[in-house]
């Protein structure tokens, strides 16, 4: 029999599923080598076929997507229960990502806006979303949104990572087609909790510009200025979050002018990268009393955004930092 292959969508984007089609014909080889048993975004199958599986009888599924709701976490638990290998696939399962920065609110206050004050909504009556709803028809069941947005390792136990926003589709063969040259050859596994189809560097290493360590006045956004295509963006002002990235994208916003959003996840021994930003633009402000420090970090743009855009959920604030932050 083929070894079985489960692929599946929680609160993401749905870019990690594109990702998978972006391998093109080498979609074929994966289909010839695995039985895909679930693969929701793509074809037709049903939870109760995987809850009807026993225990252990996927052999991969890679998980894409955050763990937001209900039902996020019903089917994190169940592909773990049912899967030999969970590889969290994508920087939502890996570290929250975008959905992640929802945990500068509570979902209290996200609904009221939603439902209540956003320009875009007519709700006078102030209707709510509602788990369970009984219409004429039957009742209607949708799952509990949470207050916490959570990676997947913090629900249930991963054995592999595969970082990106989305992995470079490159990156998803290589790793796709080592897995199955393991199982062809009976080969061991990498070590748990390895981070598959990426580097051990930063993604500063994989960067041709030329860094010179310039000191800065003030930082501005990639549309302001005509960046030189051969000279560090850190050093045009720009803020860039290579150097608290890590290495196996190829660096190919900065190749286009584009400044590395992070999305790799943090590099090797970096315990928050979003702490390593500040220090690394602690390094090249040019200021030294605080007057004139304070003037330049003005010229920042959303920093909880821009440093933690994709690891807020998994970084060492957590929400009860948020919170303590939000109330001083």
């Amino acid at each position: 029999m083929k070894p079985k292959l489960a692929l599946y969508w929680a609160a993401s984007c749905g870019g990690c599923e594109i990702a998978v089609v972006d391998v093109e014909e080498h979609i074929l080889t994966i289909a010839d080598f695995f039985d895909i048993v679930l693969w929701p975004v793509a074809m037709d199958f049903k939870y109760k076929d995987v809850e009807a599986m026993p225990d252990g009888e996927i052999t991969l599924c890679l998980f894409n997507g955050s763990i937001r709701n209900s039902e996020n976490e019903h089917m994190a638990k169940l592909l773990r229960a049912k899967s030999k290998v969970l590889v969290a696939f994508g920087s939502c399962a890996q570290e929250g990502c975008i959905p992640g920065l929802a945990n500068l609110f509570t979902k209290q206050q996200i609904w009221d806006y939603v439902y209540k004050q956003s320009p875009s909504t007519v709700n006078e009556s102030g209707i709510f979303p509602q788990p369970i709803n009984k219409m004429p028809e039957g009742t209607i069941e949708i799952p509990t949104m949470w207050d916490t947005v959570k990676p997947l390792n913090q629900v249930v136990d991963v054995d592999y990572y595969v970082p990106g926003c989305p992995p470079q589709s490159d990156q998803i063969l290589n790793v796709v087609v080592a897995v199955i040259d393991i199982l062809k050859n009976g080969q061991p596994l990498p070590p748990k909790g390895t981070i598959l189809g990426a580097g051990d560097k930063t993604c500063c290493d994989e960067c041709g510009r030329e860094r010179k360590e310039k000191k800065i006045k003030k930082f501005v956004r990639p549309h302001e200025i005509i960046p030189n295509p051969k000279e560090c963006l850190m050093d045009q002002g720009i803020v860039c979050c290579g150097p608290a990235t890590r290495s196996g994208c190829g660096a190919k916003c900065t190749a286009v002018n584009v400044p590395c959003r992070g999305c790799y996840g943090p590099p090797p021994d970096c315990l928050d990268p979003g702490a390593k930003m500040i220090s690394a633009l602690s390094s090249v402000i040019d200021a030294s009393e605080p007057e004139e420090i304070d003037s330049i970090l003005a010229t920042l743009t959303d920093p909880v955004g821009t440093f933690y855009r994709f690891n807020l959920a998994a970084s060492i604030l957590g929400r009860g930092q948020m919170e303590v932050r939000k109330q001083s």
